[in-house]
């Protein structure tokens, strides 16, 4: 008998075992991803609304999309004896400015656009070459023209002669979200891209130091954790799917290496960008024309709101600007330009990048506790009275008329930008010694790209304030003045 339970509790022991296993399988089954399917190579990363994965995260696609379209940009540049300025001041000899050949000065990526040979890069990557040379990803090297620069953005568009290219699709920053994976790619120091992986952790954001002096530097980042370093500026930023969302540019670090930050600037911007210098040759910048300030805890009760709200505070409008046109008052609140949502200065400013002058803009602003709607029409200038340039491209400000440099001084004088001061009457600038022919590089160390961008410079002087202003004459002597508006 004894034998007979034992043998029973066995077998019974036996079946339970089988019957526990079938379930414990079906279950996995039902639940959990077979393991050989999490080395699949096939396998793409996907997220879902809920901000899972379908499996482990595999960049194979996205990588295999546009590491062929990252090219290496290196730069070239030539120390030029400056002329001694005695001998023309006393013997009026014109001393013609001795160089060399270029030399390298430097390098960085920079990412194909059109199957033509358009690329896109960073202006700090190009800034002040005299040759710009490019390789592609299968050690193909091409000489490159700048087609146009823009130091706001610090985007630049080149162009090099070549068909049928491996070039990158567009995407859209806009539906990019915080925490979504990105990966950053780069053709750094030619060793052929380099692709690194990682999140968004923040989108419109400002650059934790400023860099320059330059007050219409436009920032709304993509900040990311994905390693970028030395080398990656210019490289694009992509989603899983392979489509560019940004242009890597900066880093936050105090080493000179990566710490944890990356910056990107949306594509938002860059197409507006690369578009305007397609076209125009330059950036065709639009202004809204209203001074403004973040709402923080600490601005509450001196703003003396009384609820919590988003969006930015409108400080001052300017006269004549679109915003006051359009009945925008200070002391408004604005939370939404043509219906995306406001809430940070950097946002405006990606927001109004993104239009040309004369496109119409819907500005919703919190008064008084209501909301109100705006259409504004977006100005050649932010208002105050500042003279427009124009149409045939000239501007004329304190006895100066001012236009683009032609590309044949250009050239002779190995420029990359730069306004000449076409004609000169009796006024404040011939007050301060400048003569008729100076080439404006820079005004209070901030580059002068075109005569729109000396117009904005010039449109936010403050009175009293001291301007710098460095330049060189047609025979290369290089000039420096002072003066205070």
């Amino acid at each position: 008998m004894k034998r007979r339970h034992l043998l029973g509790f066995l077998v019974a022991a036996l079946v339970g075992g089988a019957i526990s296993s079938v379930l414990v399988v079906s279950i996995m089954q039902k639940n959990f991803v077979k393991t050989q399917d999490l080395f699949d190579p096939s396998l793409k990363y996907v997220s879902n609304q809920s901000g899972g994965s379908a499996g482990a995260p595999n960049f194979t696609y996205a990588a295999d999309q546009t590491i062929h379209s990252v090219v290496h940009v290196k730069t070239y540049s030539s120390q030029r004896e400056a002329p001694d300025p005695l001998l023309e001041f006393f013997f009026g000899y014109r001393q013609e400015p001795r160089s060399q050949d270029p030399i390298p000065r430097g390098a960085g990526s920079g990412v194909i656009v059109t199957k033509d040979g358009y690329i896109v890069t960073n202006n700090h990557v190009i800034e002040d070459a005299e040759k710009i040379e490019v390789t592609l990803n299968d050690k193909r090297t091409y000489q490159a023209k700048v087609v146009g620069a823009d130091p706001n953005t610090d985007i630049a568009l080149l162009k090099i002669d070549e068909k049928n290219l491996p070039f990158i699709k567009m995407g859209d920053s806009d539906n990019l979200r915080v925490g979504e994976w990105v990966i950053a790619v780069g053709n750094p120091f030619n060793l052929t891209s380099t692709v690194t992986a990682g999140i968004v952790s923040a989108k419109g954001r400002n650059f934790p130091v400023r860099r320059d002096g330059n007050p219409f530097k436009i920032e709304s980042y993509i900040q990311t954790d994905a390693v970028v370093n030395p080398g990656n500026s210019g490289g694009a930023l992509v989603n899983t799917d392979g489509e560019l969302v940004g242009i890597n540019t900066a880093i936050y670090t105090q080493n000179g290496v990566f710490n944890g930050y990356s910056f990107a600037v949306p594509v938002s911007i860059v197409k507006k960008v690369i578009y305007d210098l397609m076209e125009y040759g330059s950036i065709q910048r639009a202004f809204l024309g209203v001074s403004m300030s973040e709402i923080t805890s600490e601005t509450y009760d001196e703003l003396k709101l009384k609820e919590v709200v988003k969006g930015v505070y409108v400080a001052a409008v300017n006269e004549g600007g679109a915003a006051a046109d359009a009945g925008v008052k200070a002391g408004d609140i604005i939370t939404a330009i043509n219906n995306e949502e406001i809430n940070s200065i950097s946002q405006v400013q990606e927001q109004v990048s993104r239009y040309r002058p004369g496109d119409n803009v819907e500005i919703s602003v919190i008064r008084d506790g209501k909301v109100k709607q705006f259409k504004a029409t977006l100005r050649k200038t932010a208002g105050g009275g500042m003279m427009e340039v124009a149409e045939n491209g000239y501007y004329s400000i304190q006895g100066a008329t001012f236009a683009n440099v032609s590309p044949q001084l250009k050239n002779s004088l190995r420029l990359r930008g730069g306004v000449q001061i076409v004609d000169l009457k009796d006024g404040l600038l011939k007050s301060q010694g400048i003569r008729k022919g100076l080439i404006i590089l820079r005004i209070n160390r901030v580059a002068i790209s075109s005569v729109e961008n000396l117009a904005e410079v010039f449109a936010t002087a403050k009175k009293n304030q001291v301007v710098t202003i460095e330049g060189v004459y047609p025979n290369g002597l290089q000039a420096f003045y002072s003066i205070g508006m």
